[in-house]
């Protein structure tokens, strides 16, 4: 396409790269907002641990071991309050026996799961041991280190 073609990004002031036209940036819609109360107590468990940090991605808060993702919130724009989550391979086909999981759009291919957390009865120790099992399957050995020299309770 070129610059002067319908459908081009031109007038849009988005420069040229190596002659093609490419958006500097593309700003996501927040899905959630992350101040909310029940998104505050997510924050909670997964920043206790080690390293962990968080990064909008997408227009979700997401939770990182280092630079690896290991709790997505909102699996989708249906279901904002809910998480991502890597779980063992051992417990994955158990989970989706359960029908409180769920496979989420794009992260399901890749062996991830996703559970409602805004029902008056969710289970916050469940989700924190979800968000444990995750962390463990991305943690660098230095995180998980550090993780098992303090207390071994799943943060609630």
């Amino acid at each position: 396409m070129d610059a002067g073609s319908p459908g081009s990004l031109a007038g849009l002031g988005v420069p040229l790269v190596g002659g093609q036209q490419y958006p500097v940036c593309v700003e996501h819609p927040q899905v959630i907002d992350p101040h909310d109360p029940l998104v505050e107590r997510v924050r909670a468990i997964c920043l206790g641990y080690p390293e962990a940090v968080e990064k909008e991605s997408f227009g979700r808060p997401t939770f990182r071991a280092g630079k690896k993702v290991f709790i997505w919130v909102s699996a989708s724009m249906d279901r904002p309050f809910s998480i991502v989550f890597k779980p063992d391979g051992d417990e994955r086909l158990a989970h989706l026996e359960d029908e409180r999981y769920f496979v989420p759009p794009y992260w399901g291919p890749a062996g991830w799961l996703a559970i409602d957390f805004d029902h008056p009865d969710t289970d916050w120790t469940e989700l924190a041991e979800l968000v444990d099992t995750s962390y463990r399957q991305v943690a660098l050995k230095r995180q998980l280190s550090a993780l098992d020299t303090r207390d071994s309770q799943p943060l609630v």
